[in-house]
């Protein structure tokens, strides 16, 4: 006979959060319904997991989620996007397969609107102007390089960007993307001569001290990709910013 008082307890599908945690990642959503989770992303976090074994945001969100709604089983959270390591600022995640779906379509289809804004060490040549260029990623040194539109391998890189301010070493610049390639901000902007603070990979002068780099994903409007409303978030922008209002 099975001795049913002596089951070995079943063990919880995601870690147990501390109270400073729940707060805190509750006070990071910017906007959340039963399809969408949009989040202020910290720098050095990241988004979903790689070789590195450290948890990623999603799986942080999934245990808040499944604590604070009482979920006894597994949690959906897709990933639609990502944000780089060392940049800060509006993630996106989907809550349903549905809305998964939708938004990585939205994404490779340019209807998702970003704004990103960037220190960076030098005065760009124009306060306003649009970047066009051919981009070629390594692998290996996981770096992007401007090339020539005659290499099979590159990738037109489109972007436009404005001087909004500046602090007392650095200038800021407001970016907004018309296509999605990788390290494109930092690629760009660098090859302009004007590296963004922090941003040793692509020629910055100095790191920054919690190995950030002064690149943050600003603000975001969409079309709902179920509801079919349009929403928007704004991302507040990193105390180390010093000279910048949030």
């Amino acid at each position: 006979m099975t001795d049913f008082t002596r089951q070995e307890p079943v063990p919880a599908a995601y870690r147990t959060l501390t109270s400073e945690e729940t707060r805190d990642l509750s006070e990071r959503i910017l906007y959340e319904d039963n399809h969408l989770l949009i989040v202020s992303k910290r720098a050095g976090e990241i988004v979903q997991g790689d070789k590195t074994g450290d948890e990623p945001l999603s799986e942080t969100y999934k245990a808040f989620l499944a604590a604070r709604d009482h979920k006894p089983g597994n949690v959906f959270l897709g990933v639609p996007h990502r944000l780089d390591r060392p940049v800060s600022g509006i993630t996106i995640f989907a809550k349903t397969s549905k809305a998964l779906e939708r938004l990585a379509e939205m994404f490779r289809k340019g209807e998702i609107h970003k704004t990103y804004w960037a220190l960076v060490e030098e005065l760009p040549p124009a306060p306003e102007g649009t970047l066009e260029d051919w981009l070629v990623r390594n692998e290996k040194m996981n770096k992007s390089f401007v090339s020539h539109s005659g290499r099979k391998d590159a990738k037109l890189a489109r972007l436009h960007y404005r001087l909004i301010g500046h602090t007392e070493r650095y200038h800021l610049l407001e970016v907004q993307l018309f296509t999605g390639r990788h390290h494109q901000i930092r690629c760009q902007l660098a090859a302009l001569g004007c590296p963004i603070k922090g941003d040793l990979k692509y020629g910055a002068r100095r790191s920054n001290p919690d190995g950030s780099i002064c690149l943050h994903s600003r603000s975001v409007s969409l079309i709902h990709p179920v509801k079919k409303s349009e929403i928007s978030a704004t991302a507040p922008v990193p105390p180390t910013w010093k000279g910048v209002s949030p």
